[in-house]
């Protein structure tokens, strides 16, 4: 006799709900599990989304009855000394920290098949993504054929990884694959994986939630989704239906007043933010945004914000959901239907709407945090943040002094504790040979490949025959003085911002004036664009503004997370010389999220993090001992002085082109390859 499944500890929260268009569902409801709990309409949206998956999955063994009622009863200032049994929706995980969990699986069909078993019995049993983006490196750029050039030596130095990823893509049914080319793996998260709500065969609705092997999956925290980094062990649990376990959390309620004044992007807020929360220690604590300030930013601008949560040193970033959310699933190509269910499920929940501002639910009136902190975004100014670390925030007008500061300060005050009188020193470097070799792949292509690997490479065989046909990687210079605080490397990068449509049309905006002004950017700097998706190129392109950031050498260089990982490639290695014979503190200015000494080069001790627009302004200056706020970027047509406030753009000018940047066709054409050809994609990745 078939032993009867035993009924849900909380059987009677299971309601149902319907959506605009009439189409019905079910979902374990926290308005009625407050019936017999009051504390839950106090708890902060993301403790609630998080109290939902104890619910759903409350089977009185991996999740019981009591591991509800404490959370239930959650209060904003106890000892927090018990675990939460948190069981997510899916799991994504990026190429370096990926594979390992393949590798487990692909093990585990092995053993299975040695047993006697279908080795297909062994599937995750929640879906998981792997983008592959960590592996791209800058070794061409400045011109047109750098993308393609860069791509085909990843391909070479990645060979046996891409074969073992594209099998596991073809081998597994809960286990998919974005191959290389597509963009940076939280900006896919945001654009393309995250579904907003999910739902079982049996029409039971549930949050999308999530861990990642990468600490940067906080910034789909901008988009109402619970979900962080995590290690490989808890990702492979999760992977394996069995819950993430994780201390029971303080929840900093962060609110926004005010609006953002003119000339303000969103990297100098999220540097203000990582500031500040920094200095309130919340390491280990989730932090929940609110107020009226809060439901006035922007998708994207929320992103950022959550991407940048290791820096200020929380599990999360949250953002709840509300019409700013749904308007971004829209412009990103979601169906109606899934934005349908999306807002009928959080409405239902009574947690739709930012808490503090109009239009939010009835239930998020009486929020109750650990703490509040409060920022007027009208405050926040153009800022920078390094050089060693990404909460050492310093305002424009400040960054000149603040390096020459630090040149002569010790180490113990974030300093180089080098003598004051050598600061503004040159030194004459001799032009070499400008044709570097790119370093030994990390696997070395066996000889005789296979014809279909040969192939996926681009037609090479080997390493050298890429490195052959490709041109020189570094612009020809002729000999040129270097001294402290040059900028050697200019690099718009990293999750944070290369897919946030409000700072990259800034920056290709800032490109055109700047070049219509007759300004340029010296061929000696190591200038790239890496966008976090191929959309982002589309925009630029359909504005009219790509040929510009081209002209200042922000040629598209690589979809992937790049520069700021390190993956910045070499610099010169005349240049190499100069600065460790010199001791010279050369700099370098990314749109990143880290900083840290020796993470964007090894020799490069000065790194910045600074908006798009920013990044550009200082590759045309060439170095960061100038006040960009008072002293001309550079000289224009006719020797006249070109200052920044002469080529910023204005938010008027930034709005008129958003419409190229939120395009709901376009994003579907972009990702439905992924779904509908995967197996072609590794061939055609690099076009």
């Amino acid at each position: 006799m078939a032993h009867k499944k035993p009924a849900h500890a909380f059987a009677k929260t299971r309601k149902n709900f319907k959506t605009a268009s009439g189409k019905e569902g079910q979902f374990y409801s926290l308005p009625a599990l407050a019936k017999s709990f009051p504390n839950v309409n106090r708890l902060p949206v993301s403790m609630r989304i998080v109290l939902e998956s104890v619910l759903r999955n409350c089977d009185g063994q991996k999740v019981t009855k009591e591991h509800v009622a404490e959370l239930a009863n959650w209060q904003p200032n106890t000892e927090r000394v018990n675990e939460i049994p948190f069981v997510v929706a899916r799991v994504v995980l990026q190429d370096f920290t990926g594979v390992p969990l393949l590798a487990d699986l692909a093990a585990m069909r092995t053993v299975a098949k040695q047993m006697g078993k279908d080795p297909k019995t062994i599937e995750p049993l929640v879906p998981v993504d792997l983008v592959v983006d960590h592996s791209i490196m800058i070794d061409h750029y400045g011109t047109k054929k750098s993308l393609d050039l860069n791509m085909k030596l990843e391909f070479q130095r990645n060979e046996e990884r891409y074969q073992f990823m594209k099998w596991g893509m073809q081998a597994f049914d809960t286990f998919g694959v974005v191959p290389p080319g597509f963009g940076i793996v939280h900006q896919v998260n945001l654009e393309y994986l995250a579904r907003g709500v999910h739902k079982t065969k049996d029409k039971v609705y549930y949050p999308d939630s999530l861990v990642g092997t990468d600490s940067h999956t906080t910034m789909i925290n901008g988009i109402g989704v619970v979900g962080w980094g995590v290690g490989g062990i808890e990702a492979e649990a999760g992977m394996l239906g069995q819950p993430v376990y994780f201390l029971t959390p303080d929840v900093v309620g962060f609110e926004f007043t005010g609006r953002m004044r003119e000339g303000v992007t969103a990297t100098d807020l999220v540097l203000t933010v990582t500031e500040i929360l920094r200095r309130e220690k919340v390491v280990g604590k989730f932090v929940e945004f609110f107020g009226e300030g809060t439901a006035s930013l922007a998708l994207p601008d929320r992103a950022t914000i959550g991407n940048m949560a290791p820096e200020y040193g929380a599990t999360m970033g949250f953002f709840p959901v509300d019409d700013k959310t749904l308007a971004y699933f829209k412009g990103t190509g979601r169906t109606t239907a899934e934005i349908e269910a999306f807002e009928a499920y959080f409405r239902a929940q009574g947690m739709y709407g930012v808490p503090g501002a109009a239009g939010a639910s009835k239930q998020l009136a009486d929020i109750q945090y650990t703490k509040v902190v409060s920022l007027d975004l009208g405050t926040v100014a153009p800022s920078l943040a390094g050089p060693k670390r990404p909460q050492d925030r310093i305002e424009l007008g400040n960054v000149k002094a603040q390096f020459a500061s630090l040149y002569s300060k010790p180490p113990s005050e974030n300093g180089f504790n080098l003598p004051a009188a050598h600061l503004h020193t040159r030194h004459l470097v001799r032009a070499q040979d400008a044709v570097v070799k790119a370093p030994a792949p990390a696997f070395a292509a066996a000889p005789g490949a296979p014809r279909q690997i040969v192939e996926m490479v681009g037609g090479h065989p080997t390493l050298e025959a890429a490195q052959s046909e490709a041109p020189s990687r570094q612009p020809e210079v002729g000999d040129i003085s270097l001294g402290n605080g040059d900028v050697l490397i200019a690099a718009i990068t990293s999750c944070t911002n290369t897919s946030n449509p409000s700072v990259l049309l800034a920056a290709g905006l800032l490109a055109k004036k700047a070049v219509e002004a007759g300004l340029k950017v010296a061929p000696h700097i190591k200038t790239s664009l890496a966008p976090g998706s191929r959309i982002v190129t589309e925009y630029l392109e359909k504005a009219g503004l790509l040929p510009y950031l081209e002209k200042l050498g922000f040629n598209v260089a690589a979809y992937g997370c790049t520069t700021c990982i390190g993956n910045a490639g070499d610099l010169r290695p005349e240049f190499n010389e100069a600065i460790t014979k010199n001791d010279l503190i050369c700099a370098a200015v990314l749109s990143g999220n880290r900083n840290f000494e020796a993470r964007i080069h090894p020799n490069l001790k000065a790194n910045f993090l600074a908006s798009p627009p920013l990044v550009v302004a200082y590759a045309i200056a060439g170095t960061v001992n100038k006040d960009l706020m008072s002293e001309p970027l550079g000289k224009g047509k006719g020797g006249r002085d070109v200052y920044l406030g002469d080529v910023w753009p204005t938010s008027d000018e930034i709005y008129a082109l958003m419409k190229y940047a939120m395009n709901g066709k376009a994003f579907r054409a972009n990702y439905d390859k992924v779904a509908t050809e995967p197996g072609k994609l590794w061939e055609t990745s690099r076009a």
